[in-house]
């Protein structure tokens, strides 16, 4: 069974980082792209991030470009997202999704963790 088990988020003031965690089991991670999606309260899903299976290439949103980074390790099945200079605006559940990344879309799988808070407040 495929699992994403986010970690990492919580409280922080406005400028201030996170790290976030995505542990992945049941499939073939190394094969995969991995992607950060995240969503406010009351809103969508916003794609924010996604690493290319070898990890050589990476992208992201513009909401997010030069604050945040994306990284994987393969030997520990795990995607991360370091986030600096946080932003009220932030403030949502993230998680990981072994999606498509594609003519500048996102096409996610059916696979979603519980994902992890992160609230960005003064």
């Amino acid at each position: 069974e495929v699992q994403l088990v986010e970690s990492g988020g919580g409280l922080v003031q406005p400028g201030g980082s996170l790290r976030l965690s995505c542990a992945a089991s049941g499939f073939d991670f190394g094969t995969y792209v991995m992607s950060w999606v995240r969503q406010a309260p009351g809103e969508g899903p916003e794609w924010v991030s996604a690493i290319s299976a070898g990890g050589r290439f990476k992208y992201y949103a513009d909401s997010v470009k030069g604050r945040f980074t994306i990284s994987r390790d393969s030997a520990k099945d795990t995607v991360f997202l370091q986030m600096n200079n946080l932003r009220p605006e932030d403030t949502a559940v993230y998680y990981c999704n072994p999606g498509a990344l594609h003519r500048k879309s996102f096409y996610p799988t059916d696979n979603w963790g519980a994902g992890t808070q992160v609230t960005v407040s003064a």
